[in-house]
């Protein structure tokens, strides 16, 4: 569903060149549970957003369901991101003046899907992640967990094919980053979504089916867990 090749990036800090991934190669197949780790300046989050189409590769080539995304221009990777691909941050990234049903609408609107459809596919996401009762509820009415249930159906409303998400347990604590794994795990075997973590977390990489492993920009380890 995603292969990575050869994918090198590099940044110019001043007079200073980072170089955040140094030639990685990976593949992702359709409805996968696996977790990007690492120390903080593996790479993990630059692999991430290059997947998530939020930034361009320096060297090397993406492709998402066969499609290549190393050439494509800004608003192309938007688009495409747009049509396939959902987020889940550690910060929620949830907007303040809107409900968690418009929060989780909000997604569909930017696909100019039909106000019926929108009901209907909201209503049934925000049940699935258990927050029947609180659709009206605003951002800072709801728990930290709740928040990041409102974010994983934001993500889901679209029936992307792959979801990513960036250090999802940060601002959770144990018990609450349990669950919302524990979520996800049961939308990934129910959709057939693929999730792809990046974390530095260990409950997130034991929940994790798949674990991959960077340091200095590189693979050093791709195991299958489950």
């Amino acid at each position: 569903m995603v292969k990575v090749n050869h994918v090198v990036k590099n940044y110019t800090i001043g007079k200073l060149e980072v170089h955040a991934l140094r030639g990685v190669d990976l593949e992702i197949k359709d409805g996968e549970f696996m977790s990007i780790a690492g120390p903080s300046g593996s790479g993990k989050t630059t692999l991430l957003n290059l997947i998530g189409c939020l930034d361009a590769c320096t060297g090397g080539d993406i492709l998402i369901d066969g499609e290549s995304i190393g050439g494509k221009k800004r608003d192309e990777r938007a688009l495409l991101r747009r049509r396939k691909i959902g987020f889940v941050f550690q910060s929620f990234n949830l907007i303040p003046v809107l409900t968690a049903y418009e929060n989780v609408a909000f997604a569909l609107s930017l696909l100019k899907t039909g106000p019926g459809e929108t009901r209907e596919r909201t209503m049934k996401i925000l049940e699935e992640v258990g927050l029947t009762g609180l659709e009206k509820r605003f951002p800072n009415e709801l728990s930290g967990g709740q928040q990041q249930r409102v974010a994983v159906a934001r993500a889901l409303v679209k029936k992307p094919t792959l979801v990513l998400a960036d250090e999802p347990t940060a601002n959770l604590d144990s018990d609450t980053g349990r669950e919302i794994l524990k979520l996800m795990e049961d939308l990934n075997r129910t959709h057939g979504t693929t999730f792809v973590f990046s974390t530095h977390d260990p409950m997130v990489m034991d929940f994790a089916h798949r674990l991959v492993l960077l340091h200095d920009g590189a693979i050093v380890s791709d195991k299958a867990k489950k």
